[in-house]
């Protein structure tokens, strides 16, 4: 997918050493770069809601394309790729809590039926698959449409997901104690993490960890 060589699989094995099985130091709450794989000093100061985040690699060449092309270019078919690079990501987390849920972030009504599927969903339910964990689409919600985020910054983006979240009363006694593992493709400032994860939290779930395919890097990195 990446080099257009002939591989049995979508990366061939260059590719996959370089760009999948590279790992880097991240903080384990937001996954940005931290020395020595330690919680950042933002993390510290302000933790998020969500305990945990596991990021395959920054949003950055080749992900970035490799995204693009899965979100907005209508190639759902590389949702097997990429799900296995983000199930592998998770099997590097020796410490990562077992999730009892996965969940997607949700897309709109409308947006759903723009996009024709929601990514979220296609890597959640094929990586839950593979771990053998729960995985439903409807346990969490997009009240309302929303403008695209990108190009916005946090606090535009902060305002665009408040209160656009929630969870149905039918997936409360489901989510009542768990952990919930909520997937989605780039984490860029965690706001969109932080509003789905505490309208877990207040449904009553225990604990929330995000799984995202790509962390953009903090203005200046």
């Amino acid at each position: 997918m990446l080099c257009s060589r002939w591989d049995r699989t979508g990366f061939c094995g260059d590719c996959h050493q370089r760009f999948v099985a590279s790992t880097s130091l991240r903080c384990p709450q937001c996954a940005l770069p931290s020395p020595g794989g330690q919680g950042c000093g933002a993390c510290l100061q302000a933790p998020p809601p969500y305990q945990r985040t596991v990021a395959v690699a920054d949003y950055a060449f080749p992900w970035d394309r490799l995204v693009a092309r899965f979100k907005f270019q209508q190639q759902p078919e590389l949702a097997g790729l990429l799900a296995d690079a983000l199930a592998e990501a998770l099997d590097r987390q020796s410490s990562l809590p077992v999730a009892h849920w996965v969940l997607p972030v949700p897309l709109s009504p409308a947006r759903l039926a723009e996009r024709g599927y929601n990514q979220a969903w296609e890597l959640a339910r094929r990586v839950a698959a593979q771990r053998g964990l729960r995985a439903r689409p409807d346990a969490l919600l997009r009240l309302r449409d929303t403008p695209h985020q990108v190009g916005l910054g946090r606090g535009a983006r902060t305002a665009n997901v408040r209160d656009a979240m929630w969870v149905p009363p039918e997936a409360r006694s489901a989510l009542a104690g768990r952990t919930v593992a909520l997937v989605d493709d780039v984490m860029t400032t965690g706001v969109t993490a932080a509003a789905a994860s505490q309208a877990l939290l207040t449904a009553g779930a225990a604990a929330v960890q995000v799984w995202v395919l790509a962390r953009t890097p903090a203005p200046g990195d």
